[in-house]
This record gives structure tokens, C-alpha cells and sequence, in this order.
């Protein structure tokens, strides 16, 4: 594949001009961490973003940074650090997930782009809730920019909501601007065992509705956990107040048996495997599926996929909300039943590890009712008229033949 490679914004400019000119797509990486998410892209030449990288803006008093998409999320992270700050969405690391130990994180456009976010996103939000602004170029070769560096200065149509989980088929991120938040300066994990999936969707429902705060909430059942389920609930904070509100979390659950309190290294590496579905990462075979749903309703989602597939794993996070599958290696994926777990409850699933051949024969993301479709379908063509932008990545593309 023809490899083009931008050095700034007006060059990447001119590479989508210059695809457009001669009906060549393009497909857009960085680091390419992600490459492996999604539908097979079917482009003639690889746009490698790697050159537009850097800080260009960091004011921590301001809790503010802007950074050229391809900046790696370590460098990012590590800049954070330093000034005890984070990413309060806790970018996920997946790169054991998808095979490519040697990749890290990738870059923060890439982050943006997929929209992929950690447990803590019960509490703090989305990706798309951080990202204040961006600079981007769209498949019609123009540059432009949303957003600002403070959410008051917004204005206009908010672009940056659209941009996220857009798996660059709108445009190609030149660079972003995110707020940060304080790191915890202190953590600590309750740990239930012993309770089935019904029972541990009960209790994340009832401690997301205390007063408590609490910043994760999963379940590992038995079958992938040595043995003994373990319904987990995070608090974060100050170390007084965190102790406080574990107390206080601990007497609120009390119905549900005697919790065991994980201090913060312990807490830090379990979060860490839970965020990066790493339960699954050492599982070489079996396809896996990333399913969202309403977190009150999780055990029944998971209930239904135990009954309509052999052999299936599964955990939960956000409090039931998500649910991480792993399923036998099958030719059809087991895309129907996935789905169709789903019909009483509502919510999507997303095929997020299999072999090439497959991920381009089924639908990968979940397929869109008419009208959101028709929606798609104009949004797409106001910033990408002519499908030059990883064509197939998230839908069938008219450009596959």
C-alpha cells in the first residue's frame, strides 16, 4: 500500500486533496494500535499521521492541554503525571487484547477517534465529555476547528461529541484539546464474593445510588476468576474521605455479605486488568465481544448470552452497563444470538476481536434502525462526500467490491 505522510495540517490537506482528485481513499493511522477495531478499511494509500506529534499547550493551573493527534498516550500521561493530573476517563490499553504487545496506547487522536473509555467512566463520563476542541481536516479537504479551551467558550455546532467514536470517517484529527483532572491521591476496593451475576448487578445498582461516589464498579464471575466470583466496588479521593465512604459503602451493601478492602496497589493493578480487559487477553482463541446495555438490566443480558451460547465467557463493568464476551472461534461469530440477547433490553454489541476475514464478512458495529441510518448516512456526506475516508471502517463501503 502507497504510504502518504504529512508533516502538519496543510499537507494533510493536500494528501486528501490529492486523494480526491485521483478517487484514491485513504486510510488514516498514527500508531495503529486500533487497526485491528473495526471493519477492514478498503483504502489504496495509508495516511500515516505519525509526524504531527507534540504538546503544544499545557497549563495545569487551567487543568488544560492541546497536543497533535498522533502524540502518544504515554508521553500525554506521563506529562500529567508529573503535575499529579490524569485523564479522568482512563483511556484503555488494548493492545494485549488485539495482539500487538509492543504498540502501547497509541496516540490521543487515535483515543478520540475510537471513543473508547475505562471503569471510570460511571463517574467521570466519556471521552467526548473531556475533549474541549480539535482541529481536523474533513474528507472535503478542508481545514477547520470546533470547540475552545474552556467549555464556556463553545460555541456553534459541537463537533467534538461528533468526532469521538467516529473511527475517522468524518475527518482526520490534526490536533486536540482536552481538560484534566486531579489523580486520586488515594483508592481503595471492596471486594464481595461468593454472588451470582443477579446479585452482583443488585449491589453495583445499589452502591451507584449511594451517596458514595464510588468510581468503578464490576463483576468477575467464577469461571474466569480462579474460582470465586468478586463483585468490586472503587473509591477514590482523599484518604480520609475515601476511608470514610468505604465505611459507609460497606454498611450500605451489608445485605449482600462482608466486603474485603483491596488497598491502592492492589486496587491500581486490578482496575488496570479490568480497564483493559485483560481476562480476555490471555485467552488466544475465542472471538470477543464488547456489548453495552441498561446497567440495571446487565445480569439478564448475561443470562441470556449463557443460554443462547456454549461455552461463552463473560465479566462486567460499569456497573452492568458494559459487558466483555468471549465466544468460541465460530464462522458466523455468533453474531445473531449476540444481537438477539439484546432484544429484550436494548443496547448494542460491538464484534471487537476477530480474524480479518470475518470482521469483514459481518457487521461489526451494530447495525443502525432505518431512520439513524438515513441520519448517518447525511452526516457523512456533509464531511465526506465522496467516502475517501476509511471506507468500511465502521459500515459496508460502496467503494468494497
Amino acid at each position: 500500500m502507497e504510504r502518504v505522510t504529512p508533516q502538519n495540517a496543510r499537507e494533510t490537506a493536500e494528501a486528501i486533496a490529492a486523494a480526491l482528485a485521483s478517487d484514491a481513499p485513504l486510510e488514516i493511522a498514527g500508531r495503529a494500535t486500533r487497526r485491528a477495531l473495526g471493519r477492514p478499511v478498503s483504502a489504496a494509500r495509508l495516511l500515516d499521521m505519525r509526524a504531527l506529534s507534540g504538546v503544544s499547550m499545557y497549563e495545569p493551573e487551567e487543568l488544560v492541554f492541546a497536543a497533535a493527534a498522533a502524540t502518544p498516550l504515554e508521553e500525554i500521561t506521563a506529562m500529567l503525571a508529573e503535575k499529579g493530573q490524569t485523564l479522568a476517563f482512563e483511556p484503555p490499553d488494548f493492545s494485549a487484547l488485539l495482539g500487538r504487545k509492543d504498540q502501547g496506547q497509541g496516540t490521543i487522536g487515535g483515543m478520540t477517534a475510537a471513543g473508547l473509555s475505562g471503569p471510570r467512566r460511571v463517574r467521570a463520563g466519556a471521552v467526548r465529555d473531556h475533549l474541549l476542541g480539535f482541529s481536523a481536516v474533513s474528507g472535503r479537504a478542508e481545514i477547520f476547528k470546533s470547540g475552545g479551551r474552556v467549555m464556556k467558550n463553545v460555541t456553534g455546532y459541537d463537533l467534538s461529541k461528533l468526532m469521538c467514536a467516529s473511527w475517522g470517517t468524518l475527518a482526520v484529527l490534526t490536533e486536540v484539546t482536552f481538560k484534566a483532572l486531579p489523580a486520586p491521591e488515594s483508592a481503595a476496593t471492596l471486594r464481595f464474593s461468593g454472588l451470582d451475576e443477579a446479585a452482583a448487578n443488585a449491589l453495583m445498582t445499589r452502591a451507584m445510588r449511594t451517596p458514595a461516589e464510588v468510581s468503578g464498579a464490576a463483576f468477575l464471575p467464577a469461571d474466569i476468576n480462579d474460582g470465586d466470583s468478586a463483585a468490586l466496588m472503587r473509591i477514590e479521593g482523599f484518604a480520609p474521605s475515601v476511608k470514610a465512604r468505604a465505611e459507609m459503602l460497606e454498611a450500605a451493601l451489608a445485605e449482600f455479605g462482608s466486603a474485603r478492602v483491596l488497598e491502592r496497589e492492589e486496587t491500581e493493578a486490578l482496575w488496570r486488568d479490568i480497564r483493559d480487559a485483560a481476562p480476555f487477553a490471555r485467552l488466544r482463541e475465542p472471538f470477543v465481544w464488547r456489548i453495552s446495555c441498561p446497567p440495571a438490566r446487565g445480569a439478564e443480558v448475561a443470562e441470556n448470552l449463557r443460554a443462547m451460547i456454549s461455552g461463552a465467557l463473560l465479566f462486567m463493568d460499569w456497573a452492568g452497563g458494559l459487558i466483555w464476551l468471549a465466544t468460541p472461534p465460530a464462522e458466523h461469530a455468533h453474531a445473531e444470538l449476540v444481537r438477539g440477547a439484546l432484544a429484550s433490553t436494548g443496547g448494542h454489541a460491538t464484534l471487537f476481536r476477530a480474524p480479518e476475514d470475518i470482521r469483514r464478512a459481518l457487521p461489526v458495529f451494530q447495525p443502525q434502525p432505518e431512520p439513524l441510518a438515513e441520519v448517518t448516512a447525511r452526516v457523512k456526506a456533509a464531511f465526506d462526500p465522496k467516502d475517501i475516508l476509511n471506507p468500511g471502517r465502521v459500515y459496508p463501503s460502496g467503494r468494497e467490491g
